[in-house]
């Protein structure tokens, strides 16, 4: 993985990873993660583009303000973060709620978007794992401390360091443990909790594009998901690929919401395929 850099955007400190030349990739990751989420396939989409992929504002490395956490939030902060680096046009790549934030992009700023890439996509439907619900009603903030405190945080890193002595690891369940030992911080539970509630509720999730797509006729777009997808069910990428002719959907047998992680191998050749045989839009 490329080493992380940082900038300043609108006073706040951006977090990012650059790395190769050629067509701009961003990337961006889904909630509660960071640009660490793509360590498994940045360094070989690396080898063929310059691939972007940065911290959002209260994920990761970048600072966590008392904020917007919508999608437009962020679609506008990737836009600013993108002319602050003198890059002129990208192809998105979004994986769950990063990718709610991609398709967004793309409707805000269809000029700075080349090609759209959905990865185990939020924002195609309201079917969403429970355990966000739950997480999403009031008064989650005062349990939230007592579910993720610095002390199991600790201990488990420790157990996941004596499991990965003796060769047993899960590369979905090392996702999750990630995104669960963050909320240990109380900037970044804030962050979070802010983020979470602008998208789901206790239905599931509260936007969805389905209705909007058509607006993206003329975008070429790639869906890829996962068959034993837990969190987003694989029928959301089905929905989407119908409602918008002309897209391309790889389903990946046996792998959950992490394919950027599970099988990097097929996902780095999926994206590859589709930028080199598929002209930007202009």
């Amino acid at each position: 993985m490329p080493e992380m850099r940082h900038i300043a955007l609108h006073g706040d400190d951006v977090a990012y990873r650059l790395s190769g030349e050629g067509e701009t990739l961003l990337l961006v990751h889904g909630m509660a993660g960071s640009s660490a989420t793509w360590r498994a396939v940045l360094p070989q989409l690396a080898l063929r583009y310059r691939v972007l992929a940065p911290d959002l504002p209260g994920h990761g490395d970048s600072a966590k303000p008392r904020g917007d956490y919508s999608l437009g939030a962020f679609a506008a902060w990737l836009r600013d973060l993108l002319h602050e680096l003198e890059i002129e046009r990208v192809t998105v790549v979004g994986q769950s709620l990063g990718g709610g934030v991609a398709m967004q992009f793309s409707y805000q700023h269809p000029e700075l978007c080349e090609r759209l890439v959905l990865i185990g996509s939020g924002g195609l439907g309201p079917d969403v794992n429970w355990t966000l619900r739950l997480l999403a009603a009031p008064g989650s903030e005062f349990l939230l401390p007592l579910m993720a405190p610095a002390a199991i945080r600790d201990a488990g890193n420790k157990v996941r360091s004596w499991l990965a002595a003796i060769g047993v690891q899960s590369v979905r369940g090392d996702e999750m443990w990630h995104a669960y030992s963050s909320l240990s911080d109380p900037d970044t539970r804030q962050a979070f909790l802010r983020t979470l509630r602008a998208v789901v509720d206790h239905r599931g999730q509260a936007v969805s594009a389905l209705s909007r797509l058509y607006l993206n006729a003329g975008l070429p777009t790639q869906l890829i998901w996962g068959d034993s997808d837990g969190i987003i069910p694989v029928s959301h990428g089905y929905a989407a690929h119908e409602a918008m002719p002309g897209s391309r959907l790889a389903v990946l047998a046996g792998i959950g919401h992490y394919p950027h992680l599970e099988d990097p191998a097929a996902v780095v050749g999926i994206i590859d395929d589709f930028v080199s045989t598929t002209p930007a839009r202009r």
